[in-house]
């Protein structure tokens, strides 16, 4: 399954490799690919083996100090 995620915050690569280890600490994650937009609305794809609530996702993302929007 892949979730489309739309985040705000994100600056630099260290950000992208912040979010990316958060979002693949989530059980069931398989995969996480980050596009990002400095200073605007990155998009990150997150593939999994089975569905994974919105809300968790979104707390790995505040985890890494980000924020889910829309």
């Amino acid at each position: 399954m892949e979730t489309k995620l739309s985040i705000s915050g994100m600056t630099c690569g260290h950000c992208v490799a912040s979010v990316t280890e958060e979002l693949s600490a989530v059980e069931g994650v398989q995969d996480v690919q980050v596009d990002l937009v400095a200073d605007g609305v990155s998009t990150a794809v997150v593939t999994s083996s089975k569905a994974i609530a919105p809300g968790l996702l979104g707390e790995a993302v505040a985890e890494a100090g980000y924020t889910v929007v829309g």
